[in-house]
């Protein structure tokens, strides 16, 4: 389970002018009157100092300098194409040598990170626009490292495209069909709970295609009603609703079944990889290398406690392991998706030594050297420069609540790129000799500057300074850092917003928002900070309205090292909540604090943790809101739900331990929401947990959102959302 994208960030979009003095309307906080202007979509392009970008009108994608931040020239336009003409295009994938772009139009979304759409191949120094295929809709092309093919996977199956052969289409696969076999990209719950949208590669030379088949014949399917609704509307569904099926693996459930496999092109023969896989295991990852016997293969076990790189010949069938990682509780996911390949050599996350540091391997499996030694987190790879050795990555530093940019010399010698404190990240030039810094605190929007490798500001392309005095106008308060010590002595961080007019000697209702989900952070130095982003805007908001809101990481959450994190193992709830109850016994004892009107709320994981908080007899709470909570963890999915609990046969009390369970302890008012069409949550969730409040005869209120999914979005529904939970508070914690 991801932490559910709530903010409301615009990109490229000037903030609406809001005069000064005048109370913030809730309608603001979801409209993008405060939205932060962004530079989004840079891709840098491989071995150069260049990158694109597509247009802030939309129309074309523009090729700029790392170096100097300047255009260099337009790749492609909208309106100057010679063949096919196309409106407007949604994205784009530049081939590896930059002569053609995949040109994406129609996008229609399936999952969080999947969509198909109709592509067009743009030939740069022509200017043609052609048609990838006229067979339907595609999924996820992929270019060969040659940029003469294109695969791709329609109805489950892989086809491909020889550019050379006037963009001869063969199929590959013919055994996909919905809800049985998918061929090329992954299944509902290896897409969420991996990060991944693709399984599919070229090798080296553009000879074999390789790719993750999942047998996914023995998931039981879910299914989810959808009415008419609107914005959209969904005319087909007025009088009887429709059924959304897919096949979605709860905890102790089958999974899809995986293989691997590769396809010669010049032959067309087929061969099944001989990976060593438990009959139960997963396949998370599927790379290419820069040498053609040689794909990279990761593999996990059910538990999730072990994951094995291997390198694999898509001829011979032949694989060897290259490394092993092994945690006696669980392999993170953010370590998997930071593994980064190069020409001879692999970067592999690793918290063996209690925090995320970096490991160097040769290609042979060979323990090159560590990267990182202290109390801190290493959170992002950037690159890895394997003439100089130099390798550039993002460090919870020098609080976990920061982020600052880093390289580590060959020598062992590690410099800070990054000089303000706050929350850096960066995306580096192809050649790795530039980077675009994006820095921001809880109290300043994003800037974006442009630097060279030795952290040295070349220009400042953004820094949003008309937002930053809107803010300061409207005279909103910001968020204040605290930390406490519970009684169990554990350090608890968190931050606080404050009315505007706040006086210490009244006494201030409080609004405790969390998530606590494994490994997040709401307790963070940046603009992304607060419940809905945007420099906490909806908390400032309810500051405004007389409320005090806190917010504090407990344990399971990220950024402190693998202890605190991973605390939480084969018990999801009962720390995370004991740290919000102490939280709000804490709050209380404080002279400016209602300890008697203290309510908390969250989202997806927060929502879960809303009710564990609100039932565990302590009655701290007077009210509280739940958005689409798990309210079993026999209700989520495998991946996600077995890392950290293993399975319901061999960790029934863990399991047991859930807000159903829980029912008949719910103290204070509850408003629980939730989308109707969330196939991420499923409302079976909450619908059972309503009725368990009915036979314990609770009292709460309940909220649906037709054809909504885990996001709760579209048209005026978040603002309606948002308005709720504001005047559930407002008439709860008088």
């Amino acid at each position: 389970m991801k932490k559910v994208i709530i903010s409301c960030m615009a990109f490229f979009l000037s903030a609406a002018s809001v005069s000064a003095g005048d109370n913030l309307d809730l309608k603001k906080v979801t409209d993008g009157t405060f939205s932060a202007e962004y530079i989004s979509g840079i891709k840098p392009i491989e071995g150069t100092d260049l990158y694109a970008r597509i247009s802030d009108d939309g129309q074309r994608i523009v090729r700029y300098s790392f170096k100097t931040g300047k255009q260099v020239d337009v790749l492609f336009d909208v309106n100057d194409t010679q063949g096919q003409k196309v409106k407007s295009f949604d994205s784009y994938i530049l081939s590896p040598d930059g002569t053609r772009i995949l040109i994406c139009t129609n996008s229609q979304k399936i999952y969080r990170r999947t969509f198909k759409a109709t592509y067009y191949i743009y030939t740069v120094a022509s200017r043609r626009l052609d048609k990838l295929s006229d067979g339907g809709p595609q999924q996820n092309p992929t270019w060969s490292p040659d940029s003469r093919q294109v695969a791709f996977v329609r109805d489950n199956n892989i086809f491909l495209v020889k550019l050379l052969y006037d963009n001869a289409e063969s199929q590959v696969t013919k055994d996909g069909k919905q809800n049985e076999v998918i061929n090329g990209v992954p299944d509902w719950v290896n897409e969420e709970e991996f990060g991944t949208s693709s399984s599919l590669v070229f090798n080296a030379d553009g000879t074999m295609i390789c790719w993750v088949r999942y047998d996914e014949k023995d998931v039981k399917t879910f299914s989810l009603q959808m009415y008419k609704g609107l914005l959209p509307a969904h005319d087909q569904n007025e009088i009887y609703p429709s059924l959304f099926s897919y096949k979605y693996p709860k905890a102790g459930e089958a999974n899809a079944k995986v293989s691997v496999w590769s396809f010669d092109i010049k032959s067309r023969q087929t061969r099944k990889l001989d990976v060593p896989l438990d009959a139960d295991g997963y396949i998370p990852r599927i790379k290419t290398t820069n040498n053609a016997d040689m794909i990279l293969v990761y593999t996990m076990n059910r538990h999730q406690d072990v994951l094995n790189v291997y390198t694999v010949n898509p001829r011979s069938t032949v694989a060897q392991l290259l490394v092993r990682e092994k945690s006696d509780k669980y392999v993170k996911e953010e370590a998997i998706a930071n593994i980064s390949v190069y020409n001879n050599s692999i970067l592999l996350p690793s918290d063996r030594d209690g925090y995320m540091h970096l490991y160097l391997y040769d290609m042979g499996g060979k323990q090159i050297r560590k990267i990182g030694d202290g109390n801190y987190d290493i959170t992002q790879v950037y690159g890895y420069d394997e003439q100089t050795g130099d390798v550039f990555y993002q460090a919870a530093v020098p609080t976990a609540h920061d982020r600052q940019v880093f390289v580590n010399h060959k020598n062992g010698k590690t410099e800070c790129l990054t000089k303000q404190e706050g929350w850096n990240s960066a995306i580096f030039s192809g050649d790795l000799k530039y980077f675009i810094n994006t820095w921001s605190n809880a109290t300043t929007p994003y800037t974006f500057n442009l630097c060279d490798a030795r952290g040295k500001v070349i220009s400042t392309l953004l820094d949003n300074k008309q937002l930053a005095a809107r803010y300061k106008q409207e005279g909103l308060s910001a968020p204040e850092f605290f930390s406490f010590t519970t009684n169990d002595g554990v350090k608890l961080d968190g931050w606080m917003v404050k009315p505007a007019n706040f006086s210490p000697s009244k006494k201030y209702p409080v609004i405790m928002f969390q998530y606590s989900g494994p490994g997040s952070q709401q307790v963070v130095n940046s603009w992304g900070i607060g419940s809905m982003g945007q420099g906490a805007l909806f908390d400032r908001y309810l500051a405004q309205e007389g409320f005090i809101v806190v917010c504090v990481d407990g344990r399971g959450t990220g950024g402190r090292g693998s202890a605190f994190e991973k605390s939480i193992y084969l018990q999801l709830g009962k720390l995370e909540s004991q740290d919000q109850v102490a939280t709000a016994r804490y709050l209380a004892s404080l002279p400016y604090v209602d300890g008697n009107n203290i309510g908390i709320w969250g989202w997806s994981f927060g929502g879960f943790n809303t009710l564990m908080s609100m039932s565990t007899g302590d009655k701290v709470f007077k009210a509280g809101v739940s958005v689409a909570p798990p309210t079993s963890f026999r209700y989520y999915d495998t991946i996600y739900t077995e890392r950290y609990m293993r399975t319901p046969k061999e960790n029934g009390k863990g399991y047991d331990d859930n807000a159903m369970t829980r029912a008949h302890n719910l103290h204070g008012a509850l408003l629980i929401c939730h989308g109707l069409a969330d196939d991420n949550v499923h409302p079976q969730n909450t619908f059972e947990y309503a009725e368990a409040l009915v036979q314990a005869d609770k009292d709460f209120k309940e909220l649906y959102y037709t054809n909504r999914n885990h996001g709760i979005y579209g048209g005026n529904t978040r603002n309606h959302l948002l308005r709720q939970i504001t005047n559930f508070f407002k008439d709860q914690l008088k």
